[in-house]
């Protein structure tokens, strides 16, 4: 099978494990149950990752929706990522989209999902969902399954709504394998960075590097909580300014 893009430098997190597993589950349902399936979660703890990297494993169509993205956009965007010109009405291009679903069998995520709520644009997604019968995965964040809520039709079609998981200490220790070559971090020092990121693997990855480049300063090759002392790390929190 040919994939549709090259994913590099991506670590095996448990996220990842969730979204292909979120997808394979509506690629293989039996023919009697809807086939669309939302993984939803926090900003920074991986998704989109995830999905880019899921989307060369299943063979899957991917687009990754812009809050500036029209109805008609969308379309585009999703036809473009097919390889086909675009028609050039929205009616002709949807059955372009979904006719190529349908003869590819081939699955379509689509990421930040929550645009599309915010434009209304939901039932267009379940129009290509119905015409073509393709597994669909959407993700987006943590309020998605009850935004989607309140279109009842669409809501119905969803097989399974699968929350992401918090960065854990062996996320981390698959981060630090995959971006820590400069500076051997200690595992007593990874597990603060665990607690600090609350569940982010986007604050884990600025910490290894903070923590890598704070080293090299210092005249380190390896560091560990003792050695890090009272040093801060990243909480996502903006810097107390401070008063003289």
């Amino acid at each position: 099978m040919v994939k549709n893009r090259t994913n590099v430098n991506v670590a095996p997190l448990a996220n990842v494990g969730q979204c292909l597993t979120a997808l394979e589950r509506a690629a293989h349902r039996p023919a009697h149950l809807p086939g669309m399936v939302c993984f939803y979660g926090p900003s920074g703890w991986g998704k989109s990752t995830a999905a880019s990297h899921v989307a060369t494993q299943a063979d899957a169509y991917y687009v990754e929706a812009k809050s500036y993205w029209s109805k008609k956009a969308f379309l585009e965007e999703v036809l473009a990522e097919m390889g086909i010109k675009p028609e050039r009405t929205i009616h002709r291009m949807g059955f372009q989209a979904s006719e190529q679903l349908a003869k590819s069998r081939r699955p379509l995520i689509i990421d930040e999902m929550d645009h599309l709520v915010e434009k209304n644009a939901v039932e267009i997604v379940r129009d290509l969902y119905e015409s073509s019968g393709a597994a669909i995965l959407l993700i987006g964040e943590e309020q998605l399954p009850g935004k989607l809520a309140r279109w009842e039709r669409f809501h119905g079609r969803i097989l399974d709504f699968i929350p992401a998981q918090p960065a854990d200490l062996d996320d981390a220790m698959a981060l630090r394998a995959l971006y820590c070559h400069r500076v051997d971090i200690a595992d007593d020092l990874l597990e603060y960075v665990v607690s600090v990121a609350k569940g982010s693997v986007r604050r884990i990855c600025v910490n290894l590097e903070r923590i890598q480049e704070e080293a090299q300063v210092m005249g380190r090759d390896a560091i560990d909580l003792n050695s890090w002392g009272g040093r801060e790390l990243f909480t996502g929190e903006a810097p107390r300014r401070r008063v003289s």
